[in-house]
């Protein structure tokens, strides 16, 4: 058997926490607070022998033209603390925070990450991400301090200095037995870091050594080139937004392009799209399930929030089953709060307006069907079991992709499903594993060492 035909599925969950992709005030959704709902969750995915959970995290609760927003959860405990209480809760699956390298500080980000990789006995990973909106900077004294096209930038510096905090260790910390009454490490086994760029500047003493894994793995979420770069660079596992065959492909190839450039292996970056899958026992109810999660995701009262950010008044007034406003947007830019919006979208709002109401008018839509079609997608892999592992297993023998980070739309019976139907079917076709090999987070993903 050949070492394409061998490659196995990588498979994660994210857990967002805001918008509209989980249903989290269906009935039958588990409390999104409680931390039973968090255990019970991990557990059910290390049952399925999943290589990581991934906690979203945002640093302010998004608001609607000024006020809460309401239709979200209102916001998450620190996902490293939820983290390090789910270490102990569970045995094998990875857990990887959502942490900001925008406001965060360097060396107290990486100490975090450094005792949850410990505590964890190295099942620890970070997801790195970044903001340039002033509304976010806010909460910490900054405003928008940081440029948008400086964002990666930023990154880039920050990751390089935790990693030379995690590297601040030696090996052989530990003294040896005689010299433990004079010292509890190695003298000049933990290395001092310094750093003064533009962007970063510190001097600090790493205070915790390495894990078993080594460090914690970096993941990197990232269509733009910063982003693209910045994964090149460092990431160990890239999250991206293509999951059909032709833009999953290339997408591949240019990462794997840029890792020959930063001197990297073709195989020392895993490729997971974000992805939300709907199962059903036959083709029909699969796709029947899948219109009923699109609807349910855009209430009426999140389609009109939804075009309050463009209209920029209130449109509580309006029936969502009715016809677009008659009235005219106002001029201010688009609400930087609602994180789902792209800069691209934040202005040129009455020319993509006009766009909205044309297509209304030719199809007829009211304003919630107009957001159904606008705000959201249909879920990328709809069908039976059979079918969807059919799929995936073409896509990770291909090498298309290395696996998926699934965005479930109910919790826990969307993944519940995932566990009990979707994964003996990826096993009969060879591409999962049956049981874990390792420990570790990095040996789950296969990865080399740090």
């Amino acid at each position: 058997m050949s070492r394409i035909q061998q490659r196995r599925l990588h498979l994660g969950v994210f857990f967002t926490g805001v918008g509209p992709q989980t249903l989290w005030a269906d009935p039958r959704s588990a409390p999104q607070m409680a931390i039973e709902t968090f255990v019970d969750l991990a557990r059910l995915l290390e049952r399925g022998l999943f290589d990581a959970f991934f906690l979203g995290e945002g640093l302010r609760v998004r608001e609607n033209r000024g006020r809460v927003h309401d239709l979200d959860v209102a916001g998450r405990p620190d996902a490293i603390t939820q983290l390090a209480a789910l270490a102990g809760a569970t045995e094998r699956i990875g857990l990887v925070a959502t942490q900001n390298t925008t406001y965060n500080y360097p060396a107290d980000l990486a100490r975090r990450l450094a005792a949850l990789d410990l505590l964890s006995d190295g099942r620890a990973g970070w997801n790195i991400v970044t903001t340039d909106n002033a509304w976010t900077g806010e909460n910490f004294r900054h405003g928008g301090w940081l440029p948008h096209d400086r964002r990666y930038e930023r990154a880039t510096q920050f990751v390089e200095a935790a990693k030379a905090l995690w590297a601040g260790w030696e090996p052989d910390w530990e003294p040896a037995d005689e010299g433990r009454a004079k010292s509890w490490s190695r003298p000049g086994a933990i290395e001092t870091v310094e750093r003064g760029t533009d962007l970063v500047e510190f001097t600090a003493t790493p205070t915790v050594p390495a894990s078993r894994q080594g460090r914690p793995v970096l993941f990197q979420a990232g269509d733009s080139e910063g982003g693209r770069e910045l994964a090149a660079r460092h990431a160990d596992v890239v999250f991206s937004a293509h999951t059909a065959v032709e833009p999953a492909a290339a997408y591949a190839a240019d990462l794997r392009a840029r890792l020959a450039r930063h001197d990297r292996a073709p195989d020392s970056l895993r490729i997971l799209p974000g992805a939300s899958v709907v199962l059903g026992d036959t083709p029909a109810e699969a796709e029947e399930k899948a219109a009923w999660v699109r609807r349910e995701q855009v209430t009426g009262p999140r389609a009109l929030s939804y075009f309050e950010q463009y209209w920029g008044t209130d449109l509580s007034a309006y029936d969502p089953d009715g016809p677009l406003p008659d009235i005219e947007p106002t001029d201010a830019e688009l609400d930087p709060s609602r994180g789902t919006i792209s800069i691209e979208r934040r202005t040129g709002k009455r020319a993509l307006i006009d766009r909205w109401r044309q297509r209304a008018a030719a199809e007829n839509l009211s304003i919630r069907e107009l957001a159904i079609e606008v705000s959201s997608s249909r879920p990328p892999f709809v069908g039976t079991p059979g079918q969807v592992a059919d799929v995936w297993a073409r896509y990770v023998r291909e090498r298309v992709v290395d696996g998926f980070n699934l965005l479930p739309y109910l919790v826990p019976q969307a993944l519940t499903d995932v566990v009990e139907r979707l994964v003996p079917e990826l096993q009969d076709r060879g591409v999962y594993r049956t049981e874990y090999e390792g420990t570790t987070l990095r040996e789950h993903l296969e990865l080399g060492p740090a």
